[in-house]
């Protein structure tokens, strides 16, 4: 009876493994191409949805992270929507303490609004981005600190 309920715990814990490693392989979309773009710390892959066009004026991406990766400060004259659909992150607004996102969490960044996002240092991270682009492209600022990107309580 001990070895019967042994190997179903081992079963059930097999399956859980190929499952979780099933989700993060099967994503909708392809991670996309590594970014050699100088705007960001760590490894970001990005895939271009949707070039914004006079017909459909948002640009859509999804960007997955490496664990700690993230983006310098930078604004959207138009805004930006982050759909997050993997792992734990970081958003944060100039003058406004660091918010922990996770899958699931919708951001909303007002036009013209300084921030930064990125990955946890112990966690992939990923979005689907919606960038209206009728007001000009992302302004990018100077890099996030260590000291800042550190300060996450």
């Amino acid at each position: 009876m001990r070895n019967k309920l042994q190997a179903i715990v081992f079963a059930a814990s097999l399956l859980f493994v190929f499952q979780s490693r099933a989700q993060i392989a099967n994503s909708v979309f392809p991670k996309g191409e590594l970014s050699t773009a100088r705007n960001h710390t760590g490894n970001i892959w990005l895939n271009e949805l949707n070039a914004g066009d006079s017909t459909f004026d948002p640009s859509i991406a999804m960007a997955t992270y490496d664990p700690g990766a993230r983006l310098d400060w930078h604004i959207h004259p138009g805004g930006q929507v982050l759909l997050i659909t993997e792992g734990t992150g970081y958003y944060q607004e100039r003058g406004k303490p660091i918010r922990v996102v996770h899958k699931g969490d919708v951001i909303k960044c007002a036009p013209g609004v300084e921030h930064w996002h990125g990955a946890a240092p112990g966690s992939r991270f990923a979005y689907i981005a919606v960038t209206p682009t009728q007001k000009g492209k992302t302004i990018w600022l100077e890099p996030v600190s260590d000291k800042d990107y550190k300060s996450v309580k």
